[in-house]
């Protein structure tokens, strides 16, 4: 009885440390999704993956898309894009993507995002600077 009650505690400490795993998961899988859609030349599937907040900011995914090619190059075509650190507080999540450009230039990305009404993540932001530079 004592074990079943001992499991049952553990369960129930460690499942919010599971969820927000999941989280972190699921955002990363929206980042890596506008990512493909990037790289596809997608500026439909690209531009659902941002928050309603950057939507009214960019009306149109056309719209959308040149401020990516023009304001963000690294993210927009790159030879790696990798996942750094995560930090999940309420519904929002902070990630960070290491990214090699295309020319090889190391870049550091802090990807933010929001969960929706409905559940899912949505990306509210995308902060790059080059590697090694000052904030």
């Amino acid at each position: 009885m004592r074990i079943a009650a001992l499991v049952v505690a553990l369960i129930m400490a460690f499942s919010p440390l599971a969820a927000r795993a999941d989280d972190v998961t699921t955002a990363q899988g929206v980042i890596r999704a506008q990512e493909q859609a990037f790289v596809h030349d997608d500026a439909a599937a690209a531009y659902s993956y941002a928050a309603p907040a950057i939507k009214q900011i960019f009306p149109a995914p056309d719209i959308f898309m040149s401020m990516v090619q023009n304001g963000y190059a690294p993210v927009y075509r790159h030879k790696s894009f990798e996942f750094g650190d995560s930090k999940s507080e309420g519904s929002s999540i902070a990630q960070r993507v290491h990214i090699i450009d295309a020319n090889g230039e190391a870049w550091e990305a802090l990807y933010t995002l929001e969960q929706q009404a409905d559940g899912s993540y949505k990306i509210t932001g995308c902060s790059l600077l080059k590697a090694g530079q000052a904030v």
